[in-house]
């Protein structure tokens, strides 16, 4: 018998600035680099949001945003580097701001050794006029970034694949 996957739980915001514009993370692994939305794993007694409130501000110095509705959700079945886990399970949540420089608590070091090495406002254009050798994660943010700007919040969570 096969023993149970163990899917780590993760919340991740959806970040738009009042022009629209996403930002997001570059992770670098051994086999890809990945563009994704910022946020990460819940540590023990956290709920979706106090874990997307920590992220933020250890990512982004981020500090008392309202976080919206939950959009998207993306599971991911692929073991983590170190063993820990054998995927992710992501839970989405939009999160409007105004524009701002990105100011990390964590330091460079420590986010390099979570793997992120950038942060970078996209616009939706951009996002759709890079080069199909650029991964997303999830893989379709352009396209459904450009949905939800121009048909709104969904009225359920969209499960976005990988």
């Amino acid at each position: 018998m096969t023993p149970p996957l163990r899917i780590r739980r993760a919340a991740r915001a959806l970040l738009l600035d009042s022009d629209d514009r996403v930002l997001l993370v570059r992770f670098e692994f051994p086999t890809a680099t990945v563009w994704a939305t910022p946020g990460g794993g819940q540590e023990p007694g956290e709920d979706d949001e106090a874990t997307l409130r920590r992220e933020l501000r250890e990512e982004l110095g981020l500090a008392d945003v309202d976080i919206g509705p939950l959009v998207w959700m993306r599971r991911h079945v692929v073991p983590f580097l170190d063993g820990s886990w054998d995927g992710q399970r992501d839970h989405i949540y939009l999160v409007r701001t105004a524009p701002f420089e990105p100011a990390p608590m964590l330091s460079w070091e420590e986010l390099r050794a979570e793997r992120l090495h950038e942060l970078r406002w996209w616009t939706v254009d951009e996002l759709c006029s890079v080069p199909v050798t650029t991964h997303f994660a999830p893989r379709t943010l352009p396209s459904l970034l450009a949905d939800l700007i121009r048909d709104g919040v969904p009225e359920t969570p969209i499960e976005t694949g990988i």
